[in-house]
């Protein structure tokens, strides 16, 4: 099933409308959907590299509102709709180890980690930073801090060293961008324990 809502999505960016299914995309991303928007983005922008940052903007733009949409579906609907999206995932577990041990400093880490990296997935993020009522402001604001430096990162790589750097992208950012966002999380927890 995964493997054919990828390929659906990757169809995708042959369209004319290419780019509202981008917006689509990473709207639904960050608050229901499994594939990141990333599996449109970068064909999109690799095909016309001189609209690499309007695309980062439109994704940007998108995955933000879509990670408001997450906050609210956390904040106002957790058992009628977020918990059911959850244990569809399989995330409903780790979902609950989190909201058990979450506070504001820990959202704002996710949030980095997450817009950076998929890890975790955003829409756990914006459905727990909802839940555990993080300011909707400080969470609108992060939120285009970190999915915006993600897309303009891509969008600055794909002009600069176009088709090359798509392999390196595709299997090697995301590795190295996760063992950054790990040691951030460790670090996070030293200092967490450490003042604890």
């Amino acid at each position: 099933m995964l493997r054919g809502l990828y390929d659906w999505t990757l169809s995708l960016a042959a369209r004319r409308s290419a780019e509202w299914w981008l917006a689509f995309i990473a709207f639904v991303e960050s608050s229901v959907f499994l594939v990141p928007a990333d599996v449109l983005y970068l064909p999109m922008a690799l095909s016309k590299p001189e609209r690499a940052y309007r695309y980062a903007l439109i994704a940007t733009v998108a995955s933000v509102l879509g990670g408001v949409a997450g906050w609210f579906i956390g904040h106002y609907a957790y058992e009628a709709v977020a918990k059911p999206i959850l244990e569809f995932y399989g995330k409903y577990d780790e979902f609950e180890q989190l909201r058990t041990s979450s506070g504001v400093g820990f959202i704002i880490l996710m949030l980095i980690t997450s817009g950076a990296a998929h890890l975790p997935p955003i829409k756990v993020v914006t459905i727990l930073s909802g839940v555990i009522g993080v300011n909707l402001l400080l969470f609108i604001g992060l939120a285009i801090v970190a999915r915006g430096a993600r897309f303009l990162l891509l969008a600055w790589l794909l002009r600069r060293y176009g088709e090359s750097i798509k392999e390196f992208i595709e299997k090697r950012l995301g590795m190295i961008v996760s063992a950054g966002a790990a040691a951030l999380i460790l670090l996070y927890i030293a200092v967490r324990y450490a003042h604890g």
